[in-house]
């Protein structure tokens, strides 16, 4: 039998083109047709007459572009406005619209993810802060991933009622009901209309659609902010003792606002302006996205409208070190938190065939020991892949690595994954050893295989013997739990670090806190390590980030709240960074873990918080709303854009000069721009600060020093002398900083203390050019 082959016809050139135009008005049709969530910002004062309800204005405004679209929330108090899906043609519409600020595109945003207490000096000297009455009166509210009610870091026994200011309520859902708060844990709702909307509907089978927590993450921070204390505490027997919160006497609500697929803004928002309006003292945010200016920033606006209520906002910098500009959520209303180590440790030791053991972190516990030394191969051997070294899913040859430890470099995936990935190809165990990335920082996890964590110093040398041996075999010892570990504490490497991205004439972080192997609450729904296939359940986990960090310093907000009611969000915050520490008691500039060398205020901030010596600060450094949005007008803000973060119309004097440099913040970013210093006709250039202390403490007179061990710049501070007679007295002062005309190369770091004898007030100072 013979196949005929018949040759295709050629098509016309007109069939062709006809094609072409279809194809393309199908294109376009898709284009302008596919929604997505957008966040209307509403000029609430300018709504027209014959409006009852600006509820009635936002629905007719968004009908008059779209009669199909879906108003997802309307927003009260974070901002004054909508959120909505709408085709990119609708919001450009609508965005022509009478009374419309802004138009914004949905972001999303990602989390930034025991001991504490006694190395913060809380256990020792509970005598210095307010008795439970006055801290049950404190509610703080954590915007994360949910709750899980279950944990006895939410046991309520002793805790007096409710207080009267709570406006919000415990929402019921999937696998939760209102019973599963109590006095202690007094709200918990969630928001997921933003997340649904854009990648749809929950599968309650995988997740709750419902404040419950199924990831972890959010009990982990709620717990470490406001955690009751729980006796016989720990992690699979690692760090055991006496878990609980910074603020333990204090009230929680939670606001579930982030989900299997991320947190995104809509939704965020939404928590924001439920949290206002219930009445919350401290919000506390462990997550954040990409920088953009603030008024299209979700995190900075609603956080602005808390600040106006009152209520401090602590967020996390951001798990994007050591790079320089890495950090998120830099607004100056924002009590922005980087991360520093403990004095505790969880060594694990690699044992080599040749005798030489190195030290590395683990929390594996499990029924198998490693009692012998086995074969032990690096990864990026024993695979076909040309990123096998990684141990990813599916690169390892089973063949090349069963029974034996395998070397996997870290990188790409979770660090615990990579556990998983030796054990599935019938590995023994696992050194994980850092990249230049991460250097020597070592952070603990909860292996579901016999595994350590080494340095990227210690990883070399592994490698070294690994090819230099034709037999390598390796074992490793776990030692359990180790205090006192010195140098503590350091700056985390994975910390982000300034200068500030956005406003550079602003120093961020504001502030480090503990955050690297912290043990708090977990959810009963996922194994410590969060992998898929780890059954292991536990009531308590250790893990580290920014996001660890956040939270103490939003329960320590709530600490210095209870002990001072009437201080200001701006003031909590002055007295947490004045008083913080960059030397060690015994001496010693406070370390960045990345070079092992003293760390800068791009890096700490202020320097690492203490919570007891921020009782008293003496003075602080106070802000009004007004005074933030004076600084706006410095940043050259339209109205508009000033609007949509005020939430009300707000307009820069004329006649007035405005400055970054006159906000009254705590510490000092002070930017020489290299043209300015290049022109200088007198070889050098100034740039001029003012500062207002506010007296919180006793009368006093307090002489100023400044510490600077760089010449190059001089600092002037007049007056020298500042003298307080009574309790809220202000006094005001400026700092003149003298740069040479030729740009340095290098920043210059000094500090700023005032001193009555008994408190120090000191700033950070951070000298750049651009």
């Amino acid at each position: 039998m013979e196949l005929s082959t018949a040759k295709p016809r050629k098509m016309s050139r007109f069939v062709v083109l006809s094609l072409l135009f279809l194809l393309g008005l199908c294109h376009f049709s898709v284009g302008m047709t596919m929604k997505s969530n957008f966040i209307i910002h509403m000029a609430k004062s300018q709504m027209p007459e014959g409006f009852e309800d600006h509820t009635h204005w936002y629905d007719s405004s968004l009908r008059s572009v779209s009669g199909s679209a879906e108003m997802l929330y309307v927003y009260n108090n974070a901002v004054h406005g909508f959120a909505a899906r709408l085709t990119a043609e609708e919001a450009e519409s609508l965005q022509n619209q009478p009374g419309i600020l802004s138009v914004l595109p949905e972001m999303k945003y990602e989390l930034h993810t025991t001991r504490t207490p006694s190395f913060l000096g809380l256990d020792v000297s509970a005598d210095y802060f307010p008795e439970s009455n006055a801290m049950g009166d404190v509610i703080v509210g954590v915007l994360d991933t949910g709750v899980w009610p279950e944990s006895k870091s939410f046991d309520d026994n002793g805790f007096g009622p409710i207080p009267a200011s709570w406006k919000g309520e415990c929402e019921s859902g999937t696998n939760f009901t209102s019973k599963n708060c109590n006095r202690k844990l007094i709200g918990a709702r969630y928001f997921a209309k933003g997340y649904e909307s854009t990648l749809g509907p929950i599968d309650v089978s995988k997740e709750s659609k419902s404040p419950r927590d199924d990831d972890g993450h959010g009990t982990h921070t709620s717990t470490t902010a406001t955690g009751s204390v729980v006796q016989g505490a720990s992690l699979l027997g690692y760090a055991s003792g006496n878990a609980r919160g910074m603020a333990t006497h204090a009230r929680v609500a939670v606001y579930k606002v982030c989900w299997v697929g991320g947190c995104f803004s809509s939704d965020i928002l939404a928590g924001l302006d439920k949290a206002i309006d219930d009445n919350v003292n401290v919000l506390s945010l462990s997550l954040g996205g990409g920088n953009s200016d603030y008024y299209r920033d979700s995190i900075a606006i609603g956080a602005f409208a808390a600040m106006e209520k009152g209520i401090l906002v602590s967020c996390s910098a951001g798990n994007a070190g050591p790079s320089p500009y890495s950090l998120s959520n830099v607004a100056p209303w924002i009590t922005t938190v980087g991360a520093g180590t403990l004095d505790r440790d969880f060594p694990a030791y690699v044992s080599l065939g040749n005798g030489k053991n190195f030290s590395g972190v683990s929390l594996y516990k499990g029924d198998s020991s490693l009692s012998k030394m086995l074969p032990f191969v690096y990864a990026g051997n024993a695979s076909n892949m040309t990123n096998g070294n990684l141990c990813m899913t599916g690169t390892l040859i089973p063949e090349e690595v069963k029974g034996k430890i395998v070397l996997c470099d870290r990188g790409i995936n979770p660090r615990v994954q990579k556990g998983s990935v030796v054990k599935a190809a019938g590995g023994a165990g696992m050194v994980l050893a850092n990249t230049a990335a991460n250097g020597d920082e070592l952070i603990a996890d909860a292996h579901l295989i016999p595994a350590t964590s080494v340095g990227q110093t210690t990883g070399e040398a592994i490698k070294k013997y690994l090819t230099s041996d034709p037999n390598p075999t390796a074992t490793i010892l776990f030692e359990g739990t180790k205090v006192g570990i010195k140098p503590s504490p350091v700056v985390a490497a994975f910390s982000s670090r300034g200068p500030n991205s956005i406003t550079q004439e602003i120093l961020k972080p504001d502030i480090i806190a503990p955050g690297v192997n912290i043990l708090a609450g977990w959810t009963g729904a996922a194994g410590p390590t969060g992998l898929a296939d780890d059954d292991r359940r536990v009531e308590f986990n250790i893990i580290s980030g920014t996001s660890m960090s956040c939270p103490h310093v939003s329960g320590l907000a709530a600490l210095l709240k209870g002990a001072h009611p009437d201080w200001s969000p701006a003031a909590i915050r002055s007295a947490l960074m004045t008083t913080a520490y960059t030397v060690y008691k015994k001496g010693g500039a406070l370390q960045d873990v990345v070079t092992g060398k003293p760390s800068t205020p791009f890096d700490h901030g202020a320097g690492h918080v203490d919570p007891v010596a921020a009782l008293n600060p003496g003075l602080v450094y106070d802000l009004k709303a007004d005074d933030y949005l004076n600084f706006l007008c410095a940043l050259n803000y339209t109205s508009i854009q000033i609007n949509s973060v005020a939430r009300r119309p707000f307009s820069c004097e004329t006649s007035k000069k405005f400055s970054v440099a006159d906000l009254n913040y705590p510490s000092f970013a002070v930017v020489f721009p290299e043209q300015m210093t290049a022109s200088s006709e007198s070889g050098s250039s100034s740039i001029k600060h003012t500062r207002t202390l506010t007296n919180v403490g006793p009368a006093g007179t307090y002489k100023v020093n400044v510490i600077s061990p760089s010449n190059s710049v001089k600092v002037v501070v007049e007056p020298e002398t500042l003298a307080f007679t009574r309790m809220n007295e202000q006094k005001s002062y400026t700092v003149t900083f003298t740069a040479p005309s030729m740009p340095s190369t290098e920043n210059v770091y000094a500090r700023i203390e005032w001193s009555d004898g008994k408190h120090v007030v000191s700033s950070p100072v951070a000298i750049s050019w651009t």
